[in-house]
């Protein structure tokens, strides 16, 4: 995928505008037959995000609820499936491309890249441990309810690091998904999950909250890397970031599960599995592919189209899973829990409306100053 020249809005770098620039260009220029093939791979890319978003979430939870105890197991299914992404990277069209910019090769750029990953890896690997626990002991309804709050910990922690202005739009969906996710604490089924108590209860939801958080700090180290370090990313650039990100989280969450003695009981737990061993074996490969596979998704979705547009597919997806989980695990769906989902698909598109005002004033100022090249 060819990049030109970066365009500069409000003195900041921004990944979109090469993006934007590459569909204008596109448009201009491409036959109508390659322009089916992009919204093809984009329709391909829509699947993978909606399907392995849930089918991930929904595996985890099949595992504890058939005789899986091992939180440090299920972290690990969320981080060792990367070598998948390794098989895309080979397989892309853009593999040719290898630097993204010539001041790439200075050995500075190598460690702070370095550096980057290694604390990439290490923040996704604790939020990769609290979202087990929180899986654990909460209802899969409620636990995917309180990590869409992501997308308010996500402009939170971008107002900071990444200069995101606060507007109307972007405040009335910090309030909504923060309301959403606070109603699900008053909430009394704790009483109607087996085995788990009230104190574990708030447990799960501490941790799924902290997880959440986790995401959005996540989410916006990786565009400040992406606008500060890499500064012209190329598809090859940050699938290689994708890919170290992975290799370093795998291998703390592997330390982890060997350290807490967890792997000893594994045995024991695959021949005692409700749905037998294939099944275990089954469950726990499926939810290594599906996270990986989701994260092929989203990084297509960003180069075929925009982070505008991933973001909002992922918001679509989150109110999918406990819906999935009523009819899979029979979560209850009280009144509370309504509400809160109403809440937080308001907060969706309150957050998803502000990124396509903001899409669409970079595009239209981008295609200005296009107009304005080409007349001098």
């Amino acid at each position: 995928m060819e990049r030109s020249q970066e365009l500069n809005v409000n003195g900041d770098q921004n990944l979109e505008a090469n993006l934007i620039d590459h569909e204008v260009t596109e448009s201009s220029s491409v036959p109508q037959t390659r322009n089916y093939k992009k919204w093809f791979r984009i329709s391909i890319y829509v699947f993978f995000v909606l399907t392995c978003q849930t089918l991930s979430t929904i595996l985890g939870r099949l595992y504890y609820e058939n005789g899986g105890k091992s939180t440090w197991m299920v972290t690990v299914l969320q981080r060792i499936g990367f070598p998948v992404l390794f098989l895309y990277r080979f397989f892309s069209r853009d593999k040719q491309q290898e630097n993204t910019d010539p001041s790439f090769i200075k050995f500075s750029s190598y460690t702070t890249l370095g550096l980057a990953y290694i604390c990439l890896g290490l923040l996704a690997s604790a939020v990769s441990y609290m979202s087990s626990v929180g899986l654990l002991y909460l209802p899969v309804s409620t636990f995917s309810l309180i990590f869409a709050s992501q997308l308010a910990f996500t402009a939170l922690f971008s107002y900071f690091l990444n200069s995101q202005k606060f507007t109307p739009y972007i405040v009335n969906s910090l309030f909504l998904l923060t309301v959403s996710s606070a109603l699900l604490v008053f909430n009394n089924e704790s009483q109607n999950i087996k085995d788990v108590s009230r104190v574990e209860y708030v447990l799960g939801f501490i941790c799924t909250i902290s997880a959440s958080a986790g995401i959005g700090l996540l989410l916006s180290l990786v565009q400040l890397i992406l606008t500060k370090v890499l500064k012209k990313p190329s598809f090859s650039a940050v699938m290689d970031m994708a890919i170290y990100q992975s290799l370093v989280s795998c291998f703390v969450v592997l330390i982890g599960l060997f350290a807490s003695g967890e792997w000893k009981l594994l045995t024991s737990e695959m021949q005692n599995y409700r749905l037998g061993k294939v099944s275990y074996i089954m469950t726990l490969s499926s939810a290594a592919i599906s996270s990986q596979v989701y994260t092929i998704g989203a990084l297509g979705l960003i180069f075929e189209s925009s982070s505008v547009f991933s973001n909002t597919i992922t918001a679509v997806g989150l109110p999918i899973v406990p819906v999935v989980a009523v009819i899979v695990f029979h979560d209850k769906m009280d009144s509370l829990k309504i509400f809160s989902i109403i809440l937080a698909i308001w907060g969706f598109f309150s957050f998803v409306y502000q990124h396509y005002l903001d899409e669409k004033k970079l595009k239209t100022c981008h295609t200005n100053h296009v107009e304005e090249d080409t007349q001098g």
